[in-house]
């Protein structure tokens, strides 16, 4: 664990990607095979499951602190990451520990089914052994709230670099179900054994965000354009008979869209497609919030399936009849794509995600505006020479998206922010008028502003708190920020009648008063519209 807390801590202290890649480097080197294999994990989101939950942690700490209730949330507030405040207000450890990264975390997967007095006995004996850092990062893999500052691909270079193998292939073994219980960090790279794992699929290719307008992209006949869809990116995999659905996120979801098993018998075996997961009935696409309806349950019922079917709108073909086919241009993937779904014949499961047509730009630029039309988010261009490469590359895909749905809000509540922003008080939720003129609270939000422009939200937050619910603050409405956001549905759960799909602050509206913000129902109208 020393080993490991030392890689975390020197990460976190970095900006610099090439020392990243070389610190990775450096420890992939020096640990036991086992660490280097759940390095890889805790690095790819595959987690131990939490033992404990953040009360549990909380109450313990503070009695072994010795601290009252109130003086902890004080010090939690000032920190604002509870891992780091366990981490430093524990007392020294009393003996020495030297497990590796490896020990430790089946420690804490062996404490799944013990009693809470068990569990608490086991954790009080950790924390007890570690410095501060080995206990920082041991509470975040037990609280499940374990980050690192590194995006996959700096982690793909450091180990291609380390074992001489192409980048692609390391990305594509990283994916998939594989496990530090069940191989070793060289047979996870073993190039002959790239096929073990049926269900692995390829590294996505994610585009950047389009900045002005398409024509500086050069000739339009060298561009496909299609719509930007708003569900759930994802890869179809067909490989010995057997399907295997995969998000982005690299979350195995064959088991939540069990209609699609049929697909099965309509497509050739190897066929892997990129394409967006939607729910679509009687030849509509519905809105996200259907999809929504599906993810997280446990079983999914014959009347969930009626009520919200699925269906994959394809976009590209990576693998056909076993073959990767990745590198070939990206309109001789879109004939075969066009063939094998021809042939399948499902259009209630699987349809070609259809390319808008233009030989202008300005065509392009007024298709662009009916994206909400059809429930889409916008347009994405592909150069039609283009291979399937690996993480976001710039040049070749595009995403242009369609301006944001915005409306402006009273800042009315504020708390204190987590990490660096710790002391600030940096997350804001909004109010919008109703027609008794009471502000009704409709969102939080807490990115877009500039750093200059937080610390003056901060300073009127302190200047001008009203009631203190823990680490709430009420303040006097008078903050207006536009509030831009790229959906909104129906909710219950909120006073307000309505939830919005990645609310952020637009900007700061320092031209309006507080009664110039919008009503309730111009935001139910919104949702009239939109929703």
């Amino acid at each position: 664990m020393k080993q490991f807390a030392s890689l975390f801590s020197r990460l976190d202290t970095t900006n610099k990607t090439n020392d990243k890649v070389q610190i990775l480097k450096e420890y992939l080197e020096e640990a036991p095979d086992k660490d280097k294999l759940w390095a890889l994990a805790l690095f790819t989101h595959k987690r131990p499951k939490k033992p404990v939950n953040s009360t549990q942690l909380r109450t313990w700490a503070a009695e072994d602190a010795r601290l009252t209730d109130w003086l902890f949330e004080e010090s939690y507030q000032v920190v604002g990451d509870l891992s780091e405040t366990i981490a430093l207000l524990l007392p020294p450890p009393q003996e020495e520990q030297d497990q590796p990264l490896a020990w430790w975390v089946d420690y804490i997967r062996e404490m799944d089914q013990l009693p809470e007095p068990e569990k608490k006995a086991l954790i009080l004996k950790a924390w007890r052994q570690m410095e501060p850092q080995e206990r920082f990062v041991f509470n975040k893999l037990m609280s499940g709230a374990f980050r690192v500052g590194i995006s996959q691909s700096l982690m793909v270079r450091a180990v291609s670099e380390l074992l001489d193998i192409e980048a692609t292939t390391i990305a594509h073994q990283l994916m998939g179900n594989w496990h530090p219980d069940s191989t070793t960090f060289h047979e996870l790279f073993d190039k002959e054994d790239e096929s073990a794992d049926l269900s692995r699929p390829y590294p996505f290719f994610l585009a950047h965000a389009l900045d002005g307008l398409p024509e500086k992209l050069g000739a339009p006949e060298e561009w496909q354009a299609e719509w930007k869809w708003d569900g759930i990116r994802s890869q179809f995999i067909l490989r010995e008979g057997v399907c295997f659905i995969w998000s982005r996120g690299e979350d195995l979801m064959t088991d939540k869209f069990p209609e699609l098993q049929e697909l099965a018998k309509a497509l050739p075996d190897g066929t892997v497609i990129d394409g967006e997961l939607l729910p679509f009935k009687e030849g509509n696409v519905l809105s996200f919030n259907a999809l929504q309806t599906r993810i997280g349950r446990k079983n999914v019922t014959k009347k969930v399936m009626e009520e919200a079917p699925v269906i994959i709108f394809a976009y590209d073909l990576l693998e056909f009849k076993g073959k990767d086919i990745r590198n070939q241009p990206l309109k001789e993937r879109r004939k075969l794509l066009e063939t094998i779904i021809e042939e399948a014949k499902q259009p209630t499961l699987l349809r070609l995600s259809p390319v808008v047509d233009f030989t202008e730009w300005q065509q392009l630029t007024e298709a662009r505006e009916q994206s909400r039309d059809i429930l889409a988010e916008g347009l994405m261009l592909k150069r039609l020479s283009s291979s399937y490469q690996v993480g976001r590359k710039r040049g070749d895909w595009w995403k242009w998206k369609i301006d944001p749905l915005t409306i402006d809000g009273v800042l009315i509540y504020a708390q204190k922010g987590k990490g660096r922003r710790a002391d600030l008080y940096t997350d804001y939720t909004f109010a919008v008028w109703d027609k008794e003129g009471q502000l009704v609270p409709f969102t939080k939000a807490y990115s877009g502003l500039t750093d200059q422009e937080i610390r003056q939200v901060d300073q009127f937050v302190k200047q001008n708190t009203r009631e203190r619910f823990g680490p709430v603050r009420t303040v006097k409405p008078e903050l207006v920020f536009e509030i831009a956001f790229e959906g909104i549905q129906e909710s219950k759960r909120h006073k307000s009648g309505v939830a919005l799909r990645f609310p952020r602050m637009l900007r700061w509206r320092h031209d309006k008063k507080a009664a110039d913000a919008n009503t309730l129902e111009e935001l139910q109208e919104m949702l009239h519209i939109y929703g």
